[in-house]
């Protein structure tokens, strides 16, 4: 092989080993090093095969394969040690870099001597010395083998030599050290400490391939610890996303299970598990495994422990696998595992760190984390202290009783409780009737007959007015079940009687009110059947009539308190249903507040929630965020899981459109956690977890919102929720995946969303996609893809007569031309030239708009900047110097016409006309125009000031005199800046940077 072949050889093998490196960690990547080192030894070139050497074992260490880096990396130590003269400087770099690789990577394989451990630590410090290197990376590699091995005092002793020693090239990357020194401090109990360590990984400040992915694993139990639990819940869903797709992070993987056993979300953990399934068998790294077979007997006894180990789980492949079998396996493999490494330590220390791993009690009940989740777990009963569960009966009843009377959300069960200890006890008629009549209020339809029980039982007590009570309460269940005329015959005889014995005094305002309240019901029901004039007028009677006898008389009595508070939503619904929304808001809210000041905030809940609809309706945002936030504060403990999602979904959205997007993304997450608890999750959850994705996109929590919002698109259909729905989560999704680097994933969800709104009437939705899809695409390097896009996009615009739009598609189309294409350049001349065609075309359409015009000529100076820059980029490194300087002349040109453009919209353009003019200077310099230059330069100098308060004298180019510079004091509201503005300062000194040039070049 020539000299020449060789070279291009070696050129191919580089390329190929780029490419590799960018592929998935795993199998395949490995197979592929290996074979690339095959490639390396054709070509009989030394540094090709350490090169390669090198790539195999980086591609190693980043996999499930860890132990195999240890053969390439013996390999490359014997070339060093021969020839030393093959390695280039990156190659020796790389060598003493990958040898703390080595010396640590041992630890994680129990087959390694912890007698060899010790040998290579010494190698690696004597041969960091002859280097030349710090002993940091030395100090901290020994840190890493006590801490292991559990010699805490000679841990503390390297890690404090770790911290001393000076950073230099061979010491660990920030966010790698800190990573470490935050996991030896959460070790020892100190976890606030630890976070501190962290936080600047947290917060992306330093980060490295697997930064901050570990040091977001590795917080989670600490934060949950510290009761930190929103911090604990984001990062789990950001570093999840991290870690889901790099096989060589199992450690981590299994900080994220764990954190579900411990917060409640044992149904998640079991996804995750089933994610990953090699996970369980991977042995080329025993110690992530331990780790991992670790975690999963926690989760697995954790299901065990509440009654669901029999639950079918996922497993090591080969067989099913239930929670309680599942949990023997993982543990007997992470105590089996343990042993080797405790075998070639000679201490216990990595058994007792498995064991209290494994041991681990939940830190929350449940910790909601806003994706799809099912409880697996129910909530634990409440147990009844001993010395109540034989309770005395006449106590049970003055209790249940009290609690009637008062209207106690669980009399019902309080009577039940009686009726269970009466049980061979003869009682009085009128505890019997009222055990019967507290019955029939829980069986609903199926209770009509016990409520004519309890009827023949007060009357047998001699309450004659309660038996006409029950009587009505039975045909009001009967209206309920849809036999509303039936209902009415059996209250009017009834009816007559009470009014009849009330006339007489016999029986009281109770009693005639009950059954007056039970009529108005059955009315009522009559007008949600018909809703005729007649209904209406009926119901509304009836509902006054209980006013006029309730009002002015309720006293203590709570019952009667709450007969005027639902006789006024009575009236509220009424008004409603005749169109007077204000009278209707107004109702509810006196019957709310009846409620509340009854001491019955609970059942305060329906109403304020039918209020707050109003209030939307009536368009009073604020009106209805005050009766959301009473019905959650009023529903309390008493609140339904589906009640509450409901209001919390409608209180996120309320607030959320008043620009508090940090508390409705908490209304929304705790809207989906309800929802789930409901059963809810596929309708209900569903909407709620794209509107707290929408929110966390808001507030620029991009990988928390991306993976809320992909947990909640198979859940989301256009049946269910609308294709607005759907289209609006796969937007923001795109959105989210754009922002955190994704492109080709946030291409195809934009492109999914602009396939569904394709079939809308309105077609800007769809054209804004598509236009956003060619983005994406383009950022992907996908270019072919992305010229389709535009041009669909394109034609949309046209279409829609958005004239704004078509011109950015064909300047995104002439970019890509430029950049992609081969001899591209002339298409993007044309598609540039066709967008400033299509912009002077709609400046010539437009009338009287004056903002519009303006919106136009702007677009028409960005145009021909972005022509010129593009122009200018467009010439071939290797063209004559005339034809260079022909299409900077172009260049030029047209950068001119857009000053002259920005010029004549004023101030309002000031930024753009002075990035121009710069582009301007520089494109003359370059055509060696100096005094045009230095023109354009002093233009941007005039345009914003001197900048530093003083006069200036600067010598024209040209060798005229010097001149002053206006002095920054003297400039005008209209066209200066204040100095302080980051664009006015930049352009100053960018403006200066010319001068100083055209100044050098002058003499």
């Amino acid at each position: 092989m020539s000299a020449a072949d060789g070279s291009a050889a070696f050129d191919a093998l580089r390329r190929a080993m780029a490419e590799n490196s960018e592929e998935p960690e795993g199998p395949a990547r490995n197979a592929r090093a290996e074979q690339l080192l095959a490639e390396a030894e054709k070509l009989n070139i030394p540094l090709a095969v350490i090169e390669a050497l090198g790539h195999q074992l980086k591609v190693y260490n980043y996999s499930s394969e860890k132990a195999k880096m240890f053969v390439p990396f013996a390999r490359l130590l014997r070339i060093w040690d021969e020839h030393p003269e093959d390695f280039d400087e990156y190659e020796t770099h790389s060598l003493h870099w990958v040898f703390k690789w080595m010396t640590t990577g041992m630890l994680d394989q129990p087959h390694v001597p912890l007698a060899a451990m010790e040998k290579w630590l010494g190698e690696m410090e004597h041969r960091y010395r002859l280097a030349g290197h710090s002993e940091r990376a030395v100090r901290s590699a020994e840190y890493s083998v006590a801490a292991h091995v559990g010699d805490l005092a000679r841990a503390e002793r390297a890690y404090t030599a770790w911290l001393a020693a000076d950073r230099d090239a061979m010491a660990d990357c920030h966010a790698c050290e800190l990573h470490e020194q935050g996991w030896w401090q959460s070790q020892n109990g100190r976890d606030e400490e630890a976070l501190e360590l962290w936080t600047p990984v947290l917060a992306g400040e330093f980060t490295c391939a697997h930064e901050p992915h570990a040091a977001l694993a590795s917080s989670l139990t600490p934060l949950l610890r510290l009761g930190r639990l929103d911090e604990a819940r984001a990062n789990h869903l950001r570093g999840f996303r991290l870690v889901r797709s790099m096989e060589s992070m199992r450690g981590a993987y299994a900080d994220h299970v764990e954190f579900c056993a411990l917060s409640g979300n044992e149904a998640r953990g079991l996804e995750l598990l089933a994610e990953r399934p090699a996970y369980f068998t991977d042995d080329g790294h025993p110690r992530s495994k331990l780790d991992f077979m670790s975690v999963v007997a926690l989760l697995m006894d954790r299901l065990t422990e509440v009654g669901l180990g029999e639950r079918a789980v996922p497993g090591p492949a080969g067989r099913s696998w239930t929670a309680g079998e599942l949990a023997v396996h993982a543990r007997e493999a992470a105590l089996t595992l343990a042993a080797r490494f405790d075998e070639r330590n000679g201490t216990a220390h990595v058994s007792e760190r498995a064991r209290a791993r494994m041991a681990q009690r939940p830190l929350v009940e449940r910790l909601p984390l806003g994706v799809r989740a099912t409880r697996t777990i129910a909530t634990p009963p409440v147990t009844v202290p001993a010395s109540a569960q034989e309770p005395d009966l006449p106590a049970l009843i003055a209790e249940a009783r009290r609690l009637s009377d008062t209207l106690q959300p669980n009399a019902v069960e309080a009577w039940a409780a009686v009726g269970r200890a009466a049980q061979g006890v003869r009682l009085d008629p009128r505890d019997r009737a009222e055990i019967a009549d507290h019955a029939a209020m829980d069986l609903g339809p199926a209770g009509i007959e016990l409520f004519e029980q309890a009827a023949e039982l007060y009357t047998e007590a001699g309450d004659p007015g309660e038996a006409l009570a029950a009587r009505t309460r039975a045909a009001y269940v009967r209206a309920l079940t849809g036999e509303v005329d039936e209902a009415l015959a059996a209250v009017a005889g009834p009816y007559d009687e009470i009014l009849a014995l009330y006339a007489v005094d016999g029986t009281g305002v109770p009693q005639t009110a009950s059954v007056l309240m039970s009529r108005a019901r059955i009315l009522m029901r009559r007008v949600h059947e018909s809703g005729d004039e007649a209904c209406l007028s009926a119901a509304e009677s009836a509902v006054r009539e209980v006013l006029a006898l309730v009002e002015g008389r309720t006293g203590d009595d709570v019952r009667l308190a709450a007969r005027v508070a639902e006789a006024q939503t009575m009236l509220a619904e009424l008004a409603a249903r005749t169109g007077d929304l204000a009278g209707a808001a107004e109702l509810f809210m006196r019957g709310a507040e009846g409620f509340v000041a009854a001491g019955l905030p609970w059942f305060a809940v329906e109403y304020e929630a039918r209020l707050a609809g109003l209030r939307h309706h009536l368009g009073d945002p604020a009106g209805t965020e005050r009766a959301l936030r009473a019905a959650l504060e009023h529903g309390g403990p008493h609140l339904e899981a589906a009640g509450r999602a409901q209001l919390h979904l409608q209180l996120a959205e309320v607030v959320g459109g008043t620009g508090l997007a940090e508390e409705a993304a908490e209304h929304a997450l705790e809207a989906a956690h309800w929802a789930d608890e409901a059963g809810d999750g596929p309708t209900l959850g569903a909407l709620a977890r794209q509107q707290l994705g929408g929110f966390l996109l808001r507030l620029g929590r991009w990988a928390e919102a991306a993976e809320v919002l992909e947990s909640a698109l198979p859940d989301l259909s256009a049946e269910t929720h609308s294709d607005g729905a759907v289209v609006q989560a796969l937007w923001w999704l795109g959105d989210c995946l754009s922002e955190l680097g994704e492109h080709r994933e946030a291409a195809e969800r934009r492109l999914q969303a602009a396939e569904i709104a394709r079939h809308w009437p309105e077609q800007h939705d769809h054209a804004t996609l598509a236009h956003l899809a060619a983005e994406s695409l383009g950022a992907a390097g996908l270019p072919a893809e992305a010229d389709r896009a535009y041009a669909r996009a394109g034609g949309l615009w046209r279409e829609l007569g958005n004239v704004h739009g078509l011109i950015r598609s064909l300047r995104a189309r002439a970019w890509l031309a430029l950049r992609f294409e081969d001899d591209g350049a002339g298409a993007a001349r044309e598609l540039m030239a066709d967008a400033v065609r299509e912009c002077e075309a709609a400046l010539g359409d437009v009338q009287a708009d004056e903002e519009a015009r303006q919106r136009l000529v702007s677009e028409l100076g960005h145009t021909h900047r972005q022509f010129g820059d593009l122009l200018a980029r467009s010439v071939p490194e290797d063209a004559e110097d005339d034809s260079i300087r022909a299409v900077l002349e172009e260049a030029l040109a047209e950068v001119a016409e857009a000053i002259a453009v920005f010029a004549s919209l004023g101030d309002g353009a000031l930024d753009a006309r002075t990035g121009a003019e710069l582009a301007a200077g520089w494109l003359a310099a370059d055509l060696s125009r100096p005094a045009e230059a230095a023109a354009h330069a002093r233009a941007v100098l005039d345009a914003y000031g001197a900048g530093d308060g003083t006069t200036r004298f600067r010598r024209d180019v040209d060798g005229g005199t010097a001149q002053a510079r206006r002095d920054v004091d003297d400039r005008t509201p209209q066209t200066r800046r204040d100095v302080d503005d980051e664009t006015a300062q930049a352009r100053r000194a960018e403006a200066e940077q010319i001068l100083g040039l055209m100044e050098e070049q002058e003499g």
